[in-house]
């Protein structure tokens, strides 16, 4: 005889909410979104008894108020707005567990990366708000430096992903504190953005790092990108802080000017770190950061005292 059990409550809500019409929850929301594979993993994880997480119980999660606010001010559907929580969840949850495979199987930093993007959670999240990172400019915007950079290049007329739809949701909220669980979301959700791109694309340094997001991921997956549309150019802008917090671009002849375009990275970079070497002032604390990651890079490459 085959055993009866009674149902939990969220997957008699999750039934209901089926029969209404409405977008599942709670596993029932995961597991249509993720697969059954994935899903069980998930299930067999919360033995673990990692309660500072809130797949199962998503609508305690502190900021499952200010998501719904900010979502709907977004112009988010509120169904696709669900199915994403549902699906950040899971992937905060899921992602210890990768990262755990990633640091046993490998030491090699870049093959680690690939298997914590490998998230199911999080790839199915970027799926689903791919129609949400439409850019509101006709070009978008890249960036490297801090996000005054990004404000600065939406000044300038470009889109970055901080201003997209859910961009501008993500960046103001906190869905756990341990950046190691949320930042391969942010690597999924960069690519999706790139993948969005069909003409001229502005890319903004205000320092040159090649383990960023922006030089690691964002640009090799935009050449990808440009293989199958000729029509996306990248346009690179060396940025520069002065000590009033004014950022102005860095000409080819060195001179701090309102637009300053270069068409290849290196050329970019070279404009930046001469102005860097040659004009930047200590007393100047808004470009530190700035002229102190070009002295590292430097002094790696075998650059004695960073020239």
């Amino acid at each position: 005889m085959r055993e009866t059990r009674r149902a939990t409550e969220p997957e008699t809500a999750g039934r209901a909410a089926a029969g209404r019409g409405a977008p599942p929850t709670g596993l029932a929301a995961l597991q249509r979104h993720a697969g059954n594979a994935a899903t069980a993993h998930w299930v067999q994880r919360q033995t673990g008894g990692l309660d500072e997480h809130y797949a199962t119980r998503p609508t305690e999660h502190p900021e499952w108020g200010p998501y719904q606010d900010l979502t709907k001010a977004a112009g988010i559907p509120q169904a696709d707005a669900e199915a994403a929580w549902q699906l950040l969840l899971g992937g905060v949850d899921s992602q210890g567990a990768l990262n755990d495979e990633a640091t046993a199987r490998t030491s090699d930093r870049q093959e680690q990366r690939e298997i914590r993007a490998t998230n199911t959670w999080y790839q199915e999240f970027g799926r689903l708000m791919s129609e949400h990172l439409q850019i509101d400019t006709p070009t978008m915007a890249l960036w490297a430096g801090g996000y005054e950079t990004s404000e600065y290049a939406y000044s300038k007329g470009h889109t970055p992903l901080a201003r997209t739809r859910i961009g501008s949701v993500l960046n103001v909220l906190e869905l756990h504190p341990n950046w190691k669980l949320t930042g391969p979301m942010w690597s999924v959700v960069s690519k999706a953005f790139v993948d969005r791109a069909t003409g001229p694309v502005h890319i903004f340094l205000r320092a040159y790092t090649p383990d960023s997001i922006l030089i690691r991921l964002e640009v090799p997956h935009l050449r990808l990108v440009q293989r199958l549309n000729p029509d996306v150019k990248l346009i690179w802008h060396p940025v520069y802080t002065d000590a009033g917090g004014q950022m102005r671009e860095v000409s080819r002849d060195c001179r701090l000017v309102d637009n300053a375009e270069y068409d290849k990275r290196d050329t970019c970079v070279a404009a930046l770190y001469q102005y860097l070497r040659l004009f930047h002032e200590e007393s100047n604390t808004e470009a530190t950061a700035a002229h102190e990651s070009m002295e590292q890079l430097l002094v790696a490459n075998g650059h004695k005292d960073g020239v």
